[in-house]
């Protein structure tokens, strides 16, 4: 997992969208405050004393704008400054927000796995509708063939017109049991890989905590500003981008999985086997979600999903437990994180 591809930019951070508001704000009143007292300044530019203090000032901006320490120390500063007043109001720490993903994730999980037991349960019904279904057909046609042998016609053409109409009830079922298939396949899918994050979060939050505790200690905010001016990097700044490179990346996952929850609930309710009615809406945006690129949470995982639930031949264990997945062993047998690239 790249770390430039999950990093946001300053300007679409929270603090970036303030900080693009306050800056706005800044030119904006700088402009009527500079042509409110113009004339002020025209005449005070006109005495010898005030042309020297005009071409300090104008030579001060112009050096700020050319060099390119004192560029970067003053956007430091600035996005430090709206930084600190964002957190006032949104909670900044991303150690903090990691942990609200963990309750979410642990009650999304607890949700999930409600759902994986309701659908089973209605995959169950309508494989077993089908069957009998389909024993009825069978049962019918016998009664037709026998009754065309002794010219009963009417029986005949009764028994035909069920076992089609049943025949077609049963094509409808099968499609639907294929598209229930997929969602199963899915969610089971889903919440195997969000137990793995939500493990993965849970390790680096107890591992970085200490880490960030110890640099936010050691490179204070005097120390960071120095490091800018040299050129270094901003090690303390670079811990916490990582960190919220993270939040970011759950956040997304997180909702992801929350709108296919949210579609399948729908789905499973929209479903009454009793009556074979089924809600054809629930399967459009099923069929949506199908169509869709790869998804954050499954990866390249989806289209293999997809392609199990249209094979025949792989045939779908509904009675298969959900299990807690073994954590992933990196080098040297030490547990493996999908987040510990960000800190190399």
């Amino acid at each position: 997992m790249a770390k430039r591809k999950l990093q946001k930019s300053f300007w679409k951070k929270p603090e970036g969208v303030l900080g693009a508001i306050v800056l706005g704000g800044l030119v904006i009143g700088t402009g009527i405050l500079v042509s409110s007292v113009f004339g002020a300044l025209a005449s005070f530019a006109a005495s010898p004393i005030g042309l020297g203090v005009s071409l300090l000032v104008l030579g001060a901006i112009i050096f700020l704008a050319i060099d390119k320490k004192s560029r970067t120390l003053i956007s430091y500063m600035y996005k430090s400054a709206m930084r600190w007043i964002t957190g006032l109001f949104i909670e900044m720490d991303p150690i903090a927000i990691l942990r609200g993903y963990v309750d979410d994730l642990k009650s999304n999980l607890r949700k999930m796995n409600r759902q994986v037991t309701q659908l089973r349960g209605q995959m169950h019904m309508l494989k077993e509708q089908m069957l009998n279904n389909q024993k009825e057909i069978q049962s019918n046609l016998e009664m037709a063939s026998k009754a065309r042998d002794n010219d009963q016609q009417k029986a005949m053409i009764l028994g035909s017109r069920k076992a089609a109409r049943l025949q077609e009830s049963n094509a409808k079922l099968a499609n639907l049991y294929q598209r229930m298939e997929v969602m199963y396949r899915v969610l089971f899918k889903m919440h195997e890989n969000s137990e793995i994050m939500m493990e993965d979060i849970v390790d680096q939050v107890e591992v970085k905590e200490q880490e960030r505790k110890a640099i936010r200690a050691s490179h204070g905010a005097m120390k960071s500003a120095m490091s800018i001016i040299s050129g270094d990097s901003d090690k303390r700044r670079m811990f916490d981008e990582a960190l919220e490179a993270i939040a970011d990346d759950v956040s997304q996952k997180v909702g992801e999985m929350e709108q296919f929850m949210d579609m399948s609930e729908g789905f499973m309710n929209s479903i009454d086997l009793q009556n074979g009615v089924f809600e054809e809406k629930g399967l459009q945006m099923l069929e949506e979600w199908e169509k869709q690129g790869d998804s954050l949470l499954l990866g390249e995982y989806k289209s293999t999903l997809l392609e199990e639930a249209k094979d025949d031949n792989n045939v779908l264990d509904l009675d298969s437990p959900i299990t807690k997945p073994e954590p992933v062993k990196a080098r040297g047998g030490k547990r493996g994180n999908q987040y510990d690239s960000l800190f190399d």
